[in-house]
């Protein structure tokens, strides 16, 4: 506890300075900020981005419709713990060394037959950043979190790392307790329903209620839901619906097609994955109604994302991510590119479509610019903030974006890096696997390997992937010793 209150007593004398500061920049009243992540949602699963989707999704495509959608925004790993340790401090996960979800292997754990040993990754997210929530705080605004955390052991918590009130958020990166996605729970940090009560819906109920106690002063609400992620498990009822609406898709289209040594599905027909979209859809409709009954619209930022893409070769393989390339746990387009909204109510007449490259490290300074604050670029290293691009005014000067995954996804991915430079992506798997090179402008589902036709740029591309993985120092895998190549290989 010493070391936290001492970090929070040197945040809070930076942000007196800084309000200061900010004070005499600018006047505009700081905005309210509803920040939305999803676990596991696929880009290809909302109705905004697809309009074929099985899925209903009514809420979020009215908030689209308010809001900018970004159709190249990404998750800086694909999957989930690096991804929200980018959200919160503004930094690649490389940079951190968070790499891969908290729980995987050690490498010193590893007993499967691969070809590498996966590098060794940290397991929390570090007391020493300031996150978005700490910096928030600073500037007097009540914070707030609900549902799925999975950044480290108890001590590290939302309530560790800067937010004021803490609703279902611990170590677990599922609802594994109790009834899971029904009450009771089992989660230390969230008091039981009555018996039967859905997850979502009380989530955003708490988030409803933090919101009206604190509409009178500036607020930060973190909704973070468990939904979609595994197990599969969705509301009886909406359940029944989607079982009548699948027998509406045609039964003779491919469902699994081959992907690597998994099948990633091609077809959007699973009931149980549709209820806990509508469901999770439900839930948000409730905040976006409250926020407008408070009318607190014109007040308050909201921030629509996903954590990593959709899964669709493994755990189920409930949704396919075309017309993208694999899923979660892949440096594919299935893996990284999400759906992401912002409503900025100030320019809501602007462009409703931006096409710029994105990632999830850029959140912590767009919030802070929205809010009329200043940056802290000294712990949003690697974010770049987005208000040119929300007011309309011009593409960003940055030309690349960049992961480091150097561990085997349990849904069939293969250890590597990836940089995105304009249109074209590069990505060095680690090991003996060949580099792959693609043009997303004209081949968003990474189907024709340029490697062979453009050699050089592929090589320009390896040496910027390079020089940015030194920069940061990341950890990179090592040869296993223990290898048997004459006994199956998992990947």
């Amino acid at each position: 506890m010493k070391k936290i209150s001492i970090k929070m007593i040197a945040i809070l004398i930076v942000g007196r300075f800084l309000l200061i500061e900010a004070k005499a920049q600018n006047s505009n009243e700081k905005m309210n900020v509803v920040f939305i992540l999803v676990d596991d949602l696929g880009w290809s699963d909302v109705g905004f981005n697809n309009p074929n989707t099985f899925y209903e999704t009514k809420n979020l495509d009215q908030l689209a419709k308010e809001g900018t959608i970004f159709t190249n925004a990404y998750a800086a790993c694909p999957v989930c713990s690096p991804t929200r340790a980018s959200i919160m401090t503004g930094k690649y996960p490389a940079r951190l060394a968070t790499t891969d979800y908290f729980g995987a292997y050690q490498p010193e754990e590893n007993n499967r037959n691969t070809p590498l040993l996966p590098a060794s990754y940290e397991e929390k997210l570090p007391l020493e950043e300031i996150t978005i929530a700490e910096h928030l705080k600073s500037f007097g605004y009540k914070t707030f979190f609900a549902g799925k955390w999975h950044l480290g052991p108890e001590g590290y918590w939302p309530e560790d790392q800067g937010f004021d009130i803490n609703k279902g958020g611990i170590t677990r990166g599922g609802p594994y307790g109790g009834n899971k996605y029904f009450s009771p729970y089992g989660n230390p940090r969230l008091s039981d329903g009555p018996e039967g009560e859905h997850l979502p819906s009380r989530l955003a109920d708490e988030t409803v209620k933090f919101i009206k106690a604190n509409k009178d002063q500036q607020f930060f609400a973190y909704l973070s839901f468990y939904s979609v992620h595994t197990p599969l498990i969705g509301r009886p009822d909406l359940v029944n619906k989607y079982k009548n609406k699948a027998k509406t898709v045609d039964s003779k289209l491919v469902r699994f097609l081959p992907e690597g040594k998994r099948e990633a599905r091609q077809v959007q027909d699973h009931a149980v994955y549709a209820a806990m979209v509508e469901a999770m859809d439900l839930a948000v409709g409730k905040v976006l109604t409250a926020l407008d009954e408070l009318k607190l619209n014109d007040k308050t930022i909201v921030i629509f994302m996903s954590d990593n893409g959709g899964l669709s070769t493994s755990e189920g393989s409930p949704t396919s991510n075309l017309p993208l390339r694999a899923g979660k746990g892949w440096l594919y387009e299935g893996g990284i590119r999400e759906p992401m909204i912002i409503k900025w109510p100030q320019f809501s007449n602007k462009p409703k479509l931006n096409h710029t490259p994105v990632i999830s490290t850029d959140f912590y300074p767009t919030i802070l610019e929205m809010c009329n604050l200043p940056l802290n670029n000294k712990q949003h290293l690697d974010g770049v903030s987005l208000v040119p691009l929300l007011k309309g005014e011009s593409d960003l000067e940055r030309k690349a974006i960049f992961w480091h995954y150097p561990h085997y996804g349990n849904q069939g991915g293969s250890p590597g890096a990836a940089i995105r430079y304009e249109n074209l992506k590069f990505i060095d798997f680690f090991g003996d696997k060949p580099d792959e090179l693609y043009d997303l402008e004209n081949d968003i589902g990474e189907k024709n390997n340029l490697i062979k036709i453009f050699p050089d740029k592929a090589n320009e591309l390896k040496n910027k992937l390079s020089e940015w993985q030194k920069s940061v120092k990341a950890r990179f895998p090592a040869t296993n010793k223990n290898f048997d190549p004459t006994k199956k290989v998992y990947f």
